[in-house]
């Protein structure tokens, strides 16, 4: 297990406003609870809570990864009809205590799914 550090930082902050996730046009999660993961010089990641996804579009898969900063990743295939997209969505059930927030999360690739952000009022 890595830590964030000063050449690493790791910072997670909650998103104002509402997030909406589409998946080929169809919205698979909406929230007002994201969190930013920001990771060195990596772009941000947006997790949002497993209680705000619609999760008959969601599909467990046996894919896993491991993050030496946030700990082990299991995967979900996201389903619209006839579209799938393999291992498009992750979550880290039980990350490393420096990025414990994103306990209950969900991430998506941006290359699979479109994200519209309405600020906080709007």
């Amino acid at each position: 297990m890595k830590q964030p550090s000063a050449d690493h930082p790791i910072t997670v902050t909650p998103l104002p406003g509402t997030l909406e996730v589409k998946f080929h046009g169809v919205a698979v999660a909406r929230t007002r609870g994201a969190l930013a993961l920001n990771e060195a010089h990596y772009p941000a990641v947006y997790y949002l809570p497993r209680a705000d996804i619609v999760a008959a579009h969601f599909r467990p898969s046996t894919h896993s990864s491991h993050c030496p900063y946030k700990g082990k990743a299991s995967y979900f295939s996201l389903v619209v009809g006839e579209q799938v997209s393999e291992n498009a969505v992750w979550s880290y059930e039980v990350p490393f205590p420096s990025v414990a927030a994103i306990q209950g999360y969900v991430a998506f690739y941006p290359d699979q799914v479109t994200f519209t952000h309405s600020a906080a009022g709007v």
